[in-house]
């Protein structure tokens, strides 16, 4: 296959097609507003697996983490740089309506739990499914070009699947005890150069979001600090998000800080279990990984990790994408709009299909 635009890229492109012609497991990616794109090549199909996250690779976790994490050995190491092209305006992609009133009822019955005091917020979602005839390398440029502010990824395990996504939401960051996360919620669609009017329904979400990571990271932190709401783009969105950063206390351990906060509000819900028992029970779907988290695990010689929730992604199957979405449904939650914030939320993977 030719590769003629980012000739430096092409070392990784051909890679990527070769080890998908021999069935071996892979992961590329980039980190945001970053023009550095890494590349972990495994050179076996072995499915590993990592449970205390003081393994070296790529992780790869599920929603429920009960199922462990797959770790992508570091066989081989690529880096190169990607030259962003220029874009032309997006079209208005026409989105199936498909599974609408399914998941209209699951966001009322979501709010009755809420109203009967069992939930203060849950996260609910849905997946469609959409016929593709995109290569891999096409998909991962196609990533690459259109969310430089997003950790862009690529993911082929033979025993797991093929997996992409551009994130918005970091899980954590950790280098020398120094550690940093996001609170992030909310979502309303990027209109021109209009900035975002949040309702009380988005702040509120956000609020929740906060004061979970201070409940949960405060007593495995030295220090910590959550800073000021502020609205973020993030492809056709604006969110809300607030920065977080903290010391870690001398010998707490990586495991204890992702357990902590994995499944975040921002893709469960607020009390965790509980909202994580309802989604269990209710959506009829396994998320898979969905809404798990992944990044690079002690990659660096410093030993540094960094995690990102997997969010606005797609499990590749033949030429079938399937796409996840969803929202934060509170007490403030109108079930048609919540239903038009996840139409919204796929058009970041129509996008590059």
């Amino acid at each position: 296959m030719p590769y003629p635009e980012n000739k430096e890229f092409t070392t990784i492109l051909a890679k990527i097609d070769a080890w998908l012609g021999k069935g071996l497991p892979f992961a590329v990616y980039r980190k945001p507003k970053q023009e550095k794109v890494t590349a972990v090549f495994q050179g076996d199909d072995s499915l590993y697996k990592t449970i205390d996250f003081e393994d070296e690779g790529f992780v790869f976790a599920p929603f429920d983490l009960k199922d462990n994490a797959i770790l992508i050995q570091p066989d081989e190491l690529l880096t190169r740089t990607f030259k962003t092209e220029s874009q032309v305006g997006k079209n208005m992609i026409e989105i199936s309506e498909s599974g609408k009133k399914t998941h209209i009822n699951l966001v009322r019955k979501g709010i009755s739990e809420i109203e009967k005091g069992h939930l203060k917020k849950v996260v609910l979602s849905r997946k469609m499914e959409v016929e593709f005839a995109t290569s891999p390398v096409k998909i991962l440029q196609n990533l690459l070009n259109h969310y430089t502010n997003a950790f862009c990824y690529l993911l082929h395990h033979p025993k797991v699947g093929t997996w992409c996504g551009a994130t918005p939401e970091t899980l954590v960051e950790i280098k020398d005890k120094q550690l940093r996360t996001m609170s992030l919620a909310a979502t309303l669609p990027f209109q021109g150069d209009e900035k975002p009017m949040w309702g009380l329904k988005e702040i509120e979400e956000q609020r929740m979001v906060s004061d979970y990571i201070q409940e949960r990271l405060g007593p495995v932190m030295e220090e910590l600090h959550i800073g000021e709401a502020e609205s973020i783009r993030a492809g056709n969105l604006w969110h809300l998000r607030s920065e977080v950063t903290g010391t870690l206390y001398s010998g707490n351990d990586i495991k204890k800080v992702i357990t902590a906060l994995h499944p975040t509000p921002a893709v469960c819900g607020i009390p965790t279990q509980t909202a994580k028992s309802f989604i269990l029970k209710n959506e009829n779907y396994n998320r898979s990984f969905y809404t798990g988290f992944l990044g690079e695990l002690n990659l660096s010689k410093v030993g540094e990790t960094a995690l990102f929730v997997n969010l606005r992604c797609m499990e590749l199957q033949g030429k079938t994408a399937t796409i996840f979405v969803g929202g934060g449904i509170t007490s403030a939650s109108q079930p048609e709009s919540e239903w038009i914030e996840t139409q919204n939320k796929s058009r970041t993977m129509l996008n590059i299909l």
